[in-house]
């Protein structure tokens, strides 16, 4: 079967036509599906959740660290689909492959690592006589609903726990990279996992609100913007909500950093997946002393990127997810410029390709500064003190990373626990993660934590057993 009719869906609507961002090339159709077809995605995710829950976790472990293997096996075709899809360019989507391939290995161990512990009754009066334990049980449907930026591997990590834990899935891919999510689910049907348990849905935003608003989901994964965060949370009713809501991440470089290798993380922080990164680099605070050198290295090193054809070996920056993204990016530039930024490099949009660019000067009134752009662009400004640094940097309402460049490790050590962000990267990009870390963000729209054995215990309740004996 192709890719396109591999997946289970549940058909009824017009297809959605995918193309590729960089020329508009057709890649393939999917079923569309609507809110009328509600109760047949249910009925079938009943069905999923049952057969899931009666997998051993050995079973689950051995179909994920199967799917793994397979995905390893398959990885360049992975990547030519991220590629075509998604726009990144061929060597940042061989990596996000690669992402992948882990976290279903670390959902296969969390499958079987994870799945309780004693409960020391008898250490308390009046219970001496008891002995018990508790469990990780799944909690049933869970509704995932992912974005276009990392089409493959933020499936995988929202399929992969679930899976672990026992549930059943309804996932609901971004419209605009169905067909790499579709791919990862035929991957998991070949490695053992009964197709029943996953039900791939697409739709628009009625189809959504009908899955979230649905009483037997008990929960919804979500990851996007925060509008819709907002509206997810309004309507779900009673069951539990994950949601990585984006962010506008901070990085604060002082005077005594290895200023060469502080550009160097910067530079790839701030443009890797064309800016489309929810904890790349965007606002850049610089100590005055070294804001010109930091400046200059920078700009330099951004004019240096190639971009533009994202199957070209060589090209650093591929488009945006559409034209639409890259002319909202060339907007904020303009805005910013009016309100007196000054570009030292990039701000040139052929199609969706918007070359990586860097502003200074921008009043922190801007939308640039203020939101997330998630965008190949980067807003430096100089800073004098710490406490200055931090405020600036603290400012935004909310925040997945941060990260701070400093020789000086108690320092570095003051800083991280003063910035309000899920995570602090220290001489490193904003934008590292390792997929078995905790991953979330922090102040308003924080909930739940990614990371597979975090996702796991999201997905999974206790259930205690004790025996009076």
């Amino acid at each position: 079967m192709s890719i396109v009719e591999s997946a289970p869906i549940i058909a009824g609507y017009p297809d959605l036509v995918v193309t590729s961002p960089f020329d508009g090339e057709v890649i393939g159709a999917v079923p569309q599906n609507g809110p009328g077809q509600l109760d047949g995605i249910l009925e079938r995710a009943r069905t999923g959740f049952q057969l899931s829950r009666s997998l051993s976790r050995f079973s689950r472990h051995k179909i994920l660290e199967r799917a793994s293997t397979l995905l390893g096996e398959r990885a360049e075709t992975a990547a030519d689909l991220i590629v075509r899809e998604a726009g990144k360019t061929i060597r940042q989507a061989r990596k996000e492959v690669a992402r992948a391939v882990m976290t279903l290995s670390l959902s296969a161990d969390a499958a079987r690592s994870d799945s309780g512990e004693v409960v020391p009754f008898d250490a308390f009066e009046g219970s001496e006589n008891r002995r018990g334990w508790f469990t990780r049980e799944p909690l049933g449907i869970i509704v995932a609903i992912t974005p276009y930026n990392d089409a493959l591997n933020l499936v995988a990590h929202k399929l992969g726990p679930a899976i672990a834990g026992g549930n059943s899935v309804v996932l609901k891919p971004s419209q605009l990279t169905p067909l790499t999510a579709r791919f990862l689910v035929d991957l998991l049907i070949d490695a053992g996992l009964p197709d029943e348990i996953i039900t791939v849905v697409h739709g628009d935003r009625e189809l959504a609100q009908a899955l979230i608003s649905a009483r037997e989901v008990r929960m919804v994964s979500f990851t996007g913007g925060f509008a819709t965060g907002e509206a997810i949370a309004r309507n779900a009713g009673l069951k539990k909500l994950a949601m990585e809501l984006g962010g506008n991440a901070p990085v604060i470089v002082f005077s005594d950093a290895d200023i060469p290798a502080a550009v160097e993380a910067c530079v790839s922080g701030a443009f890797w997946a064309a800016g489309q990164n929810c904890v790349g680099a965007q606002r850049i605070l610089v100590q005055s002393a070294v804001y010109e050198e930091f400046r200059d290295r920078f700009a330099a090193r951004t004019i240096a990127l190639t971009a533009g054809d994202p199957r070209e070996e060589a090209t650093d920056v591929g488009p945006m997810i559409s034209v639409a993204s890259a002319e909202a990016a060339e907007r904020l530039v303009d805005d910013a410029v009016a309100a007196g930024g000054r570009v030292l490099a990039g701000h040139r949009r052929e199609g969706a390709v918007y070359w990586p660019t860097v502003v200074e000067g921008v009043p922190f009134s801007c939308e640039l500064w203020a939101d997330e752009a998630f965008a190949p662009v980067v807003v430096l400004s100089p800073f004098e003190t710490e406490e200055q640094a931090i405020a600036q940097a603290n400012e935004i309402d909310y925040a997945l990373h941060a990260a701070t460049f400093t020789r000086d490790i108690t320092r570095a050590l003051r800083v991280s626990e003063q910035l309000e962000a899920g995570g602090v990267m220290i001489n490193d990009s904003s934008d590292y993660r390792v997929d078995s870390m905790p991953f979330g963000g922090a102040k308003y729209g924080s909930m739940g934590r990614e990371g597979v054995r975090f996702a796991y215990e999201e997905m999974t309740q206790p259930k205690v057993i004790c025996i009076n004996a």
